[in-house]
């Protein structure tokens, strides 16, 4: 993981938060999803070429409404590219993972709020499988 953590104990509390966010997604779970997502958190991408923003209100239906990943059998291709800290408060990582036909590359900010690392922008790209 590049970038240099201010403490062990925050690296260790936002690789646990990455790791619930690749949880929920795999389940479609929003009940997980909203203990990582600030409920101010912006998602965001333009993969489609037009932009496409939601906050948590409109991002969470369509997470309920879709099969998860892990009822269609789908294996797991989540994984940590890099993790950097901006301060004691302020975080970035760069990930991975797939849902159905499509790769994803998230950009995941969090912020340290009310002694919890939180996801407060997601902005992602997604290339479609051949």
């Amino acid at each position: 993981m590049s970038g240099i953590a201010r403490t062990d104990q925050d690296f260790a509390a936002v690789m646990d938060v990455i790791a619930r966010y690749f949880d929920g997604l795999h389940h479609s779970d929003t009940s997980v999803l909203k203990t990582v997502f600030h409920p101010k958190a912006l998602y965001a991408t333009a993969t489609e070429g037009s932009l496409l923003e939601l906050d948590m209100e409109r991002y969470f239906p369509i997470v309920d409404k879709r099969a998860s990943p892990a009822s269609r059998g789908e294996a797991r291709a989540d994984r940590i590219i890099s993790i950097e800290f901006a301060g004691p408060v302020t975080a970035f990582a760069r990930v991975e993972c797939a849902i159905g036909v499509k790769s994803f590359t998230d950009f995941l900010s969090l912020i340290r709020v009310d002694g919890r690392w939180q996801i407060i922008a997601k902005v992602f790209h997604y290339d479609m499988a051949a």
